[in-house]
């Protein structure tokens, strides 16, 4: 009988572990159906035309598949992709660089793109427009722009903030597809996919019990799958169920709705040490002893979705499911607070 662990991550590299996970063409992608659609279509009909693929902007939290779908979109019209990202991107030099290896018909993928600082972006519109990049030489009275013809390319765009993009960068994009946390159905069709590629047998409810506790996100629920898997190899018989998936991210402390214990310290915190809120950001961070920006960017957006906070001009408040999570009630008229400066 063939082991079973034979591709184990631990056995590869965790970055060719994460690509061989990644579904290669539309027909293995699961989820974001209308995008899915959308993407197709246009890859459709500039084959159709025999032309290159019109830009595409790809928004939503982190983990849903941008990167994923940049690498389908590229090989569906069997081009190269060159991948950077916004903050690798320093110097109008960085940017001639990547542009300049482009061949006709190759993808770029620029990850986080709204981080890229406004001065590239300008060397970016004529690039996008027209395919072409003026390049200044020289600085004083030896200035001088040099214009340089670029090959026709498809420039894919990812982001989490779509809301940070300048207007002049995001009218260049043809359409923004905005990419939506998953349903735990679509979570047990990529865990189970998953599950096969690393060689561990899942059964139905175990693996809906790991959708279940991501986040509705893919990436999340992988890595748990990779936990799960390392827990049934030593404490079960090599086969994810049900009970062994709830066991395994009970260790975790990962509960049924998918709260880590930050989560619940969080909750905790506005609740029982600000009396429910409204609380600063910074506030929370130091009762709880995590950064602002991880709070901010990495756990009270799942929190908002939802319902177990709320953002106000004041501050954070917890929601009634907020008090029903740590098994208080919820006060029937929470007391007037003053504003917080």
């Amino acid at each position: 009988m063939p082991d079973p662990f034979q591709n184990s991550p631990s056995e590869v590299p965790t970055q060719e572990f994460e690509r061989s996970l990644r579904p290669p063409d539309f027909d293995e992608f699961c989820g974001q159906a209308k995008v899915k659609e959308r993407l197709m279509l246009m890859v459709e009909a500039a084959k159709q035309r025999g032309d290159a693929l019109d830009h595409v902007l790809l928004c939503g939290p982190p983990g849903l598949g941008k990167t994923t779908l940049a690498h389908i979109l590229a090989r569906a019209f069997g081009s190269e992709i060159h991948i950077t990202s916004g903050p690798q991107i320093e110097k109008a030099g960085d940017l001639a660089g990547v542009l300049t290896n482009l061949a006709h018909g190759d993808f770029l993928f620029i990850d986080e793109i709204h981080r890229l600082h406004p001065a590239i972006e300008e060397y970016l519109y004529p690039a996008m427009e027209d395919f072409k990049l003026d390049i200044m030489i020289d600085q004083g009275p030896n200035a001088r722009s040099i214009a340089l013809s670029l090959p026709k390319f498809t420039l894919v765009g990812a982001t989490t903030k779509a809301g940070m993009l300048t207007r002049p960068l995001l009218s260049r994009f043809g359409i923004t597809n905005r990419l939506d946390y998953y349903s735990p159905e679509e979570l047990v069709t990529i865990l189970k996919r998953s599950a096969h590629l690393i060689g561990i047998p899942i059964e139905e409810e175990g693996a809906l019990e790991i959708g279940a506790r991501s986040r509705g996100t893919p990436r999340i629920a992988n890595g748990l799958l990779r936990w799960v898997r390392d827990y049934a190899q030593v404490r079960a018989d090599n086969v994810i169920t049900k009970d062994v998936a709830r066991s395994a991210l009970s260790m975790l402390e990962i509960d049924e709705d998918g709260l880590d214990e930050m989560d619940k310290r969080i909750l905790e915190a506005v609740v029982y040490k600000y009396n429910g809120g409204p609380v600063g950001l910074n506030s929370i961070a130091v009762a709880v002893g995590e950064d602002e920006a991880t709070i901010n960017e990495v756990y009270e957006p799942y929190l908002i979705l939802k319902g177990y906070l709320k953002r106000t001009p004041r501050g954070r408040s917890a929601m009634p499911l907020a008090y029903t999570k740590l098994g208080l009630n919820p006060p029937s008229s929470p007391e007037e607070q003053p504003d917080l400066f």
